[in-house]
């Protein structure tokens, strides 16, 4: 990713709609969908300025990956401890057979060779264990918001599955969410290019839209795994080592 999408993830992470939303959703689908050990290992692979870490530490020993050094020298001051920053698909540093909760939230839509990632993953997952990720929905919702982060994609349901498929791993659950605001990002992009005014900024909105933004969006924590969401702007997906 750029620079600035760092500076600004740092800068945004605990405050902006969108990462404390994404979180509680996660940390409620781990809490449903992981069925994990008191003790559970756990691995984020990806961890940016490690904005997830402290959530995923509720559910047992937490381990982080990230490739750019800053990133990663915050992840490691938030965490306390070494951050590993071997990328995909070698992951040389991480040990195999040792996880028993991988996950990788918007991170394999950077990675060339997807299917080889998630190969990788799999042998780093205890026999059993939990893979969960999420990316980005809609190759046609491409934007500079994408360019800048640098994606490779965006998925479809019909390719994630197959990806998930094709990989060594079980597809256990997967579905869209961020869906009722997608009326909303579809209008507000559309408006976008028609002006040619597109941002690959993201910016912390005034203090009620902020909150009024994520309400909706953290509502879906609700729904989300538990019934089959309209399409959105994300895609999840938990998958099982066989």
């Amino acid at each position: 990713m750029e620079r600035v999408v760092y500076q600004q993830m740092a800068e945004l992470d605990d405050r902006h709609w969108w990462y404390r939303a994404r979180r509680e959703i996660i940390a409620d689908l781990i809490r449903r969908e992981g069925r994990l050990p008191g003790d559970a290992a756990i691995l984020e692979i990806g961890c940016g300025t490690g904005h997830n870490l402290a959530m995923l530490s509720q559910f047992g020993h937490v381990e982080g990956l990230e490739l750019d050094d800053e990133a990663r020298a915050l992840s490691e001051k938030r965490l306390g401890r070494k951050i590993m920053s071997s990328p995909l698909p070698e992951l040389a540093e991480v040990p195999d057979g040792h996880y028993d909760l991988i996950g990788a939230f918007d991170v394999i839509e950077h990675i060339d060779d997807d299917q080889a990632a998630l190969a990788s993953i799999a042998t780093k997952l205890k026999p059993g264990g939990t893979f969960m990720m999420t990316v980005p929905a809609h190759q046609w919702m491409w934007t500079a918001h994408d360019t800048v982060n640098h994606h490779k994609r965006r998925y479809s349901k019909r390719g994630l599955g197959r990806l998930i498929n094709r990989s060594p791993m079980r597809l256990v659950k997967m579905g869209y969410f961020n869906s009722l605001l997608f009326p909303l990002a579809v209008a507000e992009r559309t408006v976008s290019k028609l002006l040619g005014k597109e941002d690959a900024d993201v910016k912390l909105p005034s203090a009620p839209l902020n909150a009024a933004l994520e309400k909706v969006f953290a509502a879906e924590r609700y729904l989300v795994g538990r019934v089959p969401l309209p399409p959105g702007l994300s895609l999840f997906a938990i998958a099982s080592a066989r």
